[in-house]
């Protein structure tokens, strides 16, 4: 896990990056320039302004005033510098590699690259906002109070992560239809083309998830294939706050111990089995902070309320990382691909429109409903044991099964009907 690949310093020379300082100061030397080019050019100078003004002053917002606001801060309130994520890093090389493979795709199917890069833009807008937009409905709890103000804000904060890759193959897809059915393409042939390349997106995706520790699998034994995410990481404050890594058990409502590992942190503080559980949270062990690094990444203790007692695990009594767990990332990685280079293949043999992106659409949604059953960071849904995203699998398998069926059924019938309109229309 390495959800932040490094950090861009918060100053040099002890003037700062952003804000008011040094990306500023360049800002300005490249308005310098191109208002010099343009006098140099003959051109109008009030006229280029009056064309890209707007965006130089976005610009400069964004250097200003939302820069600053994405930097992290130490234990003690001190920024120390902008991160540039892992998830972020492979997600853009997701889309990269898509585009990519798209405009080549597109090519060998007749259609011109200028298709591709208009769908682009759509596709990936559509992707963020059905993204965010299926975490925020599987966890409303988190986002929705009574305050509206605060539960936009919430909704908007797309920094503090709660992306679903099930939510941006719904909205890219449908982006990309809006874009299609505008320009008056074939849905079921571009669907050929692009659908193949998701799948390398979500293959360098879901390794940004393997850096971000999020999309872990469930507890395994201690095997060489198995994972094992630091202090900090979503399964590590899983197992944390579960009581797991001290070595208690508890009932199903986390209201009593059940069981107490012997050695364990936990029996040597005295606790017993049948004490009741009052509280159980996470915290930042500030003895173990470094005030050169982010407050985020400050280890995690354990405080917790039993028996009538209080307790604390400081981040330095605690295991330095979490239990074993299976590799979903990596399993999804190497399906994604699988997924990607069978579909690409399959497509040199099949030309009948609409084949290939069906076969996606099921293939994926088999794919996920089976990766569900590896991974233990959602619950089941609808009062069974089936998360969200299998029963999104299932919708998607049922409505992919009937559209392939229905054009199947209509191709039939087409090519039926054409020997006997030649024949009708054909001289005696």
């Amino acid at each position: 896990m390495r959800r932040t690949l490094f950090l861009i310093p918060h100053d040099i020379a002890s003037i700062p990056l952003f804000g008011f300082g040094w990306l500023l100061a360049l800002l300005v030397l490249g308005v310098i320039a191109v208002s010099v080019k343009q006098i140099a050019s003959g051109g109008r100078l009030a006229d280029y302004w009056a064309r890209n003004g707007l965006f130089w002053g976005l610009l400069a917002a964004v250097v200003i005033w939302g820069l600053p606001l994405a930097e992290l801060e130490n234990v003690d309130g001190q920024k120390v510098g902008l991160p540039v994520r892992g998830y972020g890093v492979m997600l853009l090389c997701g889309v990269v590699a898509g585009v990519w493979l798209a405009i080549e795709r597109a090519r060998r199917y007749g259609l011109v690259s200028d298709v591709i890069w208009g769908i682009a833009p759509w596709a990936i807008i559509g992707g963020l906002l059905g993204a965010r937009l299926f975490y925020v409905i599987e966890y409303r709890d988190q986002f929705f109070v009574s305050d509206p103000l605060t539960t936009l804000r919430r909704i908007a904060n797309f920094t503090e992560g709660g992306l679903v890759v099930y939510g941006s193959f719904i909205g890219g897809f449908l982006g990309g239809i809006l874009y299609i059915l505008r320009q008056g393409l074939s849905v079921l042939t571009v669907g050929d083309v692009i659908l193949p390349t998701l799948f390398i997106g979500l293959a360098l995706g879901r390794i940004g998830c393997l850096f971000n520790g999020c999309c872990y699998g469930a507890a395994c034994d201690d095997q060489w294939w198995a994972l094992y995410f630091p202090n900090g990481s979503p399964v590590y404050q899983d197992q944390l706050v579960s009581g797991q890594l001290v070595g208690i058990e508890l009932s199903p409502d986390r209201q009593q111990v059940t069981a107490v590992r012997p050695g364990s942190l936990a029996a040597a503080k005295g606790i017993q089995v049948g004490q009741p559980v009052s509280h159980l949270g996470l915290v930042r062990s500030s003895e173990a902070a470094d005030p050169a690094r982010p407050a985020e990444e400050t280890p995690l203790g354990l405080v917790a309320e039993i028996g009538g007692r209080e307790f604390y695990w400081s981040a330095n009594e605690l295991p330095a990382r979490a239990g074993p767990v299976l590799p979903s990332q990596l399993i999804s990685s190497a399906g994604a691909l699988l997924l990607c280079l069978g579909l690409c293949l399959a497509s040199r043999f099949i030309r009948r429109p609409g084949m290939i992106l069906f076969a996606a659409v099921i293939g994926y949604a088999v794919m996920r409903f089976a990766m569900e059953m590896l991974r233990n960071d959602e619950p089941g849904q609808f009062g069974t044991e089936l998360t969200i995203s299998q029963w999104v699998s299932v919708v998607v398998f049922g409505i992919a099964s009937i559209s392939l069926v229905l054009v199947l059924l209509r191709d039939r019938r087409r090519t039926a009907a054409e020997p006997a309109v030649a024949e009708k229309v054909s001289p005696v």
